[in-house]
Formats: structure tokens, C-alpha cells, sequence
């Protein structure tokens, strides 16, 4: 949890940058996954969320939020980020989308009820940038009984062949597999990677059961909008991201 105030202060930092740069992507449609901006009617991860109770774990500027909010769900966003949080009621009020409430505050430590939400979720939101053996618990706690945790993250693959002096992922190994777990952003900030099998022990430990790991395969030539790789079709030919699909019993 120390990496809280360090993560808070990078996303308001860069919040303003990131959303000119990437919220025409993010917002272009409806659920939208990950990197390659993959729709989520081809991967079937969320389904029909008509009147269901909902949680976005790092909202961010609130994109998904607003597409979930249109849908009929009621939905609450919540982000460690003042800024983002900004951007997400800008964007409210521009586009005149059906509100929802926003929460600052960290996915580690969510202030809400036991059992609030039938559906919580992120797209490289809280379950990258917190600790997941602390977020899932937190997450699995806020779920009513029946209710699902799906998220996005990136593949541990991605993580490994990642090379820092490049600046882009290559097919070469650049790090250790085992023992992955933080991962430094600079000035103290902290993004957050596990091994399949630790992702599966944490979920399990939180007493949630695991339904899908989607591994979404970009066509070949479909961009990465957020890293250079090396080859351009690196995410057609091995996972690039983790679709993890689980529900409290």
C-alpha cells in the first residue's frame, strides 16, 4: 500500500496527457478491451449488465462507466486519481450520458458495503496499478453472492519480453518469470504483475471461482495503442493480455 500516494500523484500528473492521447480510442465504442481495442461482443467476457449494480475499479476519465450507465446498468466508478476523476465529469457533461456517481479513492481499500455490487470490473484499471492480493479480497468482499469479478490485465508474457532500453517488447526474454509481482514506474510509482499461477491462487484464496481466462487475440495488423512491439503482430502470435472471468458462490 505505500505505492498508494506515489500512483496518485503519477495518474494526476499524466491524467490530461493520457486522455488527449488515448481517449478517442478508449471512448471510439462500447466495451472495448485492453491494448488492441478489442470489442467485448466478440469475447463475451461482461454480458447483458441491464439493472445490474456495478463497479469500475480505476474509472479513469470513465469511458466504460458511461457505455455500462447507457446500458441500463447503475453503475459507480471509482479512481485513486483526482484528475481522472475531473475528466470523467468533464465528459459527463459534454456528452450529457447518464450520470453516475465517482469515488476517490484506492482499490485496495474500497468504501463500500459488503455485498453492494453484482458486477465488478476493470480494463488495466485497480488490478494493475494495486496490489492484487489486496484488491481481489476487497473486490470479492463488495460482491453480492452470484456476482461476477472480470478484468483485464496484461499477460505475463508481455511483462518478461519487455525491454526497458528499447522501450518496446521484443522476443526476447528480458527478465525473470518467477517472481514477478511490482513493477516500478519511476518516482516511486508502481504498476503490479503475476504469474498465471499466482493470479490463480489469489483469486482462489478469495474464494472466488475462476470461469474463463480469455487470452484475446488481436488480427494481425491491429494496432497497440499504448506500446511499440517487435514484431507489429507480437499480440497475434503470443498473449499479450489476461481476460480473467470469476464469480463469488
Amino acid at each position: 500500500m505505500d505505492s498508494i500516494p506515489a500512483n496518485r500523484r503519477l495518474w494526476n500528473r499524466i491524467s490530461g496527457t493520457y486522455q488527449r492521447k488515448h481517449d478517442p480510442r478508449i471512448g471510439a465504442a462500447p466495451r472495448l478491451w485492453g491494448m488492441y481495442s478489442i470489442p467485448d461482443a466478440h469475447l463475451g467476457a461482461l454480458g447483458d449488465v441491464t439493472g445490474k449494480r456495478v463497479l469500475e475499479l480505476g474509472c479513469g476519465a470513465g469511458q466504460w462507466s458511461r457505455a455500462l450507465a447507457a446500458e441500463g446498468a447503475t453503475v459507480v466508478g471509482i479512481d485513486l486519481s483526482e484528475s481522472q476523476l475531473d475528466a470523467a465529469k468533464r465528459a459527463m457533461g459534454v456528452t450529457g450520458a447518464t450520470r453516475h456517481p465517482l469515488v476517490q479513492g484506492a482499490a485496495e481499500q474500497l468504501p463500500f458495503a459488503a455485498g453492494s455490487f453484482d458486477l465488478v470490473f476493470c480494463d488495466f484499471g485497480g488490478l494493475s496499478w494495486a496490489p492484487p492480493h489486496l484488491v481481489v479480497p476487497q473486490a470479492a468482499r463488495v460482491l453480492a453472492r452470484g456476482g461476477r469479478l472480470v478484468f483485464n490485465v496484461a499477460s505475463p508474457w508481455f511483462e518478461v519480453c519487455y525491454d526497458e532500453a528499447a522501450a518496446r517488447v521484443t522476443t526476447t526474454l528480458q527478465k525473470d518469470y518467477f517472481g514477478l509481482d511490482a513493477v516500478a514506474e519511476g518516482d516511486g510509482a508502481t504498476s503490479y504483475q503475476l504469474t498465471y499461477g499466482d493470479w490463480v491462487r489469489v483469486l482462489r484464496g478469495a474464494g472466488l471461482v475462476i470461469d474463463d481466462l480469455i487470452e484475446a487475440r488481436p488480427g494481425p495488423g491491429t494496432p497497440n495503442g499504448y506500446n511499440e512491439t517487435d514484431p507489429p503482430d507480437w499480440a497475434h502470435r503470443w498473449p499479450a493480455e489476461l481476460l480473467w472471468t470469476t464469480h463469488k458462490p
